[in-house]
């Protein structure tokens, strides 16, 4: 997918560069919501619905860069600062979507 030129020319380095929809954005979502807690690929995989042998996979390449940890059979999100922000995000986004905001009145 092409991006503009000035997008290109004027975003910092390391901004985290994961795309919505995709498998990373998926495991990384997953971990940021649940980020007092570690995993294993196993329930990863059953918690986001990505094919059991493309978990182990995305969260090799998502550790290489820095953005998950794991320590044993356990993964959990990593500890970039970018990551914190991102976190956050989603944290907000899910709660959104699970507030009582639109719930109907009570008569």
């Amino acid at each position: 997918m092409p991006i503009n030129i000035d997008r290109f020319e004027n975003d910092p380095e390391d901004t985290l560069d994961i795309q919505e929809g995709t498998q990373p954005h998926t495991v990384l979502t997953f971990l940021a919501i649940n980020d007092e807690q570690a995993f294993t690929q196993t329930e990863i995989h059953e918690a986001t619905d990505i094919p059991r042998g493309s978990v182990g996979v995305v969260l090799s390449r998502l550790e290489d860069r820095g953005l998950v940890r794991h320590q044993g059979r356990y993964w959990a999100i990593g500890d970039d600062e970018r990551l914190a922000s991102y976190a956050a995000q989603q944290a907000a986004s899910s709660a959104s979507t699970t507030d009582d905001y639109y719930r109907e009145a009570e008569e």
